[in-house]
């Protein structure tokens, strides 16, 4: 069976399911992604070349699915060069956000088309407006967001099947299409990501903290409001004027990769210095921006407690590594946390109660062993729901490829 796998950015959400066909003879794999993605072995990868560029000329309205259609554009070429390579796709797996899925159908009729659901964007009860300090949307800003699900709907419409890969996330989509999307997670290797007593990371300052510092730590892709870091840093102070012995490690790029920036040229992390001022102890917060996979699970490894916040949004892959990692957790009791964690493998806050959030961190600061089982009981979540031998199977299982071998997980 030859299996199309299509992601801008692939291999990303697919890798281990990709990697599981790529170990089974019974399957031939091949990807089309866009200049940023990289091949699995044993697989062929046809990139294309794109950069988003809107057209001034397009109306504000249809700016983004513009772009999609031009990016199809560049996946239609890629999809006729694979095909007349001779490969002709059984099952196609493509995320729906980019408009990437548009020509599929036409360049491969009789495959069956699998579609990856992360998010339908709304005007209420989700991360729009959920955060008082957020930017208010007019008409005109809704009419915006609501077109931003155009190549997703189309998508859902010529597929076979949905994968959402939390429950709360495809609550988001229209419940007239729920019933087309399944819930499966692609899991998180837990025999990888697992405590280490041993492990240490070396700082810039070349400090090095191991298990026995007071450690806080904060893992977000890009430094937001999406994912609380101004709630966060709002907290520090008073964690820091608590446990002045504690060190704050901070992951994150600067940048902006769902909400919006803070204008005038700045950063959130540079907004939120320039807030907090002398308030902030900044000896001892070190943000350490992107960093290698190996610092970032030792980071994982050497933390007193985890701080994870998310406005009602996609689920980070970063709280179910700290999970596996057996982290003692402090999040956000918003709805995606809620449905992976509760009261026996967290301390759950409000989000937006930055002095709950320090008050929380305190707490375990000033005793971690009395909090131990939380960790413990994380992991426990993370392997037994969330591992990825259990969830690639399930995964097959939606598809049609089973697979015979039991997937033991220690």
């Amino acid at each position: 069976m030859n299996v199309l796998f299509v992601h801008n950015n692939f291999p990303a959400q697919f890798r281990n399911l990709a990697e599981s066909l790529i170990d089974d003879p019974a399957y031939t794999v091949a990807a089309i992604g866009s200049q940023t993605a990289q091949a699995l072995p044993g697989s062929r990868l046809q990139t294309y070349s794109f950069v988003a560029k809107p057209s001034v000329g397009t109306h504000p309205f249809a700016r983004r699915f513009d772009i999609e259609c031009r990016r199809a554009e560049h996946v239609l070429y890629a999809a006729i060069a694979l095909k007349q390579s001779g490969f002709m796709a059984d099952v196609i797996v493509v995320h729906c956000g980019w408009g990437e899925s548009l020509p599929l159908r036409s360049v491969f009729p009789s495959a069956r088309i699998v579609v990856y659901c992360e998010f339908y964007y709304r005007f209420d009860g989700l991360d729009v407006h959920f955060d008082p300090e957020s930017p208010r949307f007019g008409t005109d800003g809704q009419i915006l967001l609501h077109a931003k699900n155009a190549s997703t709907l189309l998508a859902l419409a010529e597929a076979d099947l949905g994968i959402s890969p939390t429950a709360w996330q495809r609550s988001t989509y229209p419940l007239e299409l729920q019933s087309k999307i399944k819930v499966c997670h692609e899991g998180v290797d837990t025999k990888l990501i697992k405590p280490n007593a041993a492990a240490s990371l070396q700082l810039p300052s070349g400090r090095i903290l191991t298990k026995a510092d007071r450690i806080v730590t904060y893992v977000a892709r890009s430094l937001e409001p999406h994912r609380g870091f101004h709630i966060f840093m709002r907290a520090l102070p008073q964690i820091l004027s608590q446990n002045p012995e504690a060190q704050i490690v901070v992951i994150g790029d600067n940048g902006v990769s769902y909400g919006v920036d803070p204008g005038n040229g700045s950063t959130w992390k540079d907004a939120m210095l320039a807030e907090l001022g002398d308030r902030l102890a900044l000896d001892h917060v070190h943000f350490l921006g992107r960093v290698p996979y190996d610092v970032y699970q030792a980071t994982l490894q050497i933390s007193t407690v985890h701080v994870y916040l998310t406005y009602p949004f996609v689920l980070s892959w970063s709280l179910i590594e700290a999970m596996a990692t057996g982290c003692c957790l402090v999040a956000s009791n918003t709805a995606p946390v809620q449905e992976v964690l509760n009261d026996d493998s967290a301390i759950l806050v409000p989000f937006l109660d930055h002095a709950a959030l320090a008050d929380a961190v305190g707490t375990v600061l000033a005793n971690p062993q009395a909090f131990e089982s939380l960790g413990t009981r994380a992991r426990l979540e993370a392997r037994t729901r969330y591992d990825k031998g259990i969830l690639v199977r399930k995964m097959r299982r939606l598809l049609g490829m089973t697979i015979e071998t039991p997937i033991v997980t220690d």
